[in-house]
């Protein structure tokens, strides 16, 4: 079912509920830039942000959360935080104590979400069991993977007790990862977008251009709208409320199967990432 409304989730397979549509912070600078575009998002509505260790704004997402949670009365248990280990710590007790320090930083009690940022060679099944720890004892709500091709999750899976409940990926009309969202489908994971946007990159593009004057939409809440009626959660980034604002606008049209159809066919396999089978810093 296609989300409805801003603050609509999705059930993962272990039954917590993940907003479909949230605000990522990569590459927003530590400091004000981060917390006054959190805080912007939260008063705007949205109550899923998605931060990592690597992005190095963990402390300000916190401050972010904390002043918000005081000044536009939400609760703590409405918002949906994700963060990530990154290559670095992988491995059980390090994984563990990323964790910590994440929490920390973030100064929270728990994370809603804790992935693996990248499927490092050697490294991620030791750090899929420490998030397996932290997971049974209670200490975060849903654990998963960021980055994963099919061999990667295949990997994983075969020797899993818990299976990943999301998997957050590159994805965007440039790269839709038919097989990929198939074969996360298929177990139950379920599938996140980052750089939805393709990090600018598809603005300009004729097809979407065209489908989003026939709207009176922007072609950045087209693609939105792909995301969400492709059953995808995404997160677009920005620094700025008024775009915080209109990427949320995008739950008063729909776009028809043929339209769909055409975004679908700007598949080039592109990305503007690393390439996760080449990635191991």
């Amino acid at each position: 079912m296609t989300a409805q409304h801003l603050q609509d989730t999705v059930t993962l397979h272990n039954g917590v509920k993940m907003p479909w549509f949230g605000l990522g912070v990569f590459k927003v600078e530590e400091g004000e830039e981060v917390v006054s575009s959190v805080k912007a998002a939260i008063k705007n509505g949205y109550r899923s942000i998605d931060t990592a260790a690597v992005y190095q704004n963990e402390e300000g997402v916190g401050q972010a959360i904390k002043e918000a949670l005081e000044q536009y009365g939400v609760a703590r248990e409405e918002l949906f935080v994700t963060s990530k280990v990154w290559n670095a710590d992988l491995g059980y007790e390090s994984t563990i104590a990323a964790y910590e320090t994440s929490l920390a930083k973030l100064g929270l009690e728990y994370l809603d979400l804790y992935l693996i940022h990248w499927p490092k060679a050697g490294k991620y099944k030791e750090a899929w069991r420490a998030l397996e720890t932290l997971y049974k004892e209670g200490r975060v709500k849903a654990i998963g993977v960021s980055n994963f091709q099919i061999h990667h999750l295949q990997d994983v899976l075969k020797d899993a007790e818990i299976k990943p409940m999301v998997n957050q990926i590159e994805l965007h009309p440039r790269l839709t990862q038919q097989e990929l969202r198939s074969f996360a489908s298929g177990h139950g994971i379920v599938i996140e977008a980052w750089s939805p946007l393709m990090q600018g990159q598809l603005l300009d593009e004729p097809v979407l251009k065209a489908i989003a004057d026939k709207h009176s939409k922007s072609t950045a809440q087209v693609i939105l709208r792909w995301d969400l009626q492709s059953g995808i959660i995404t997160i677009p980034k920005s620094i700025k409320e008024n775009r915080i604002i209109e990427n949320a606008a995008i739950f008063d049209f729909e776009l028809s199967e043929e339209e769909m159809a055409q975004i679908d066919g700007l598949n080039q396999n592109v990305r503007v990432g690393p390439d996760p089978d080449n990635f191991n810093f």
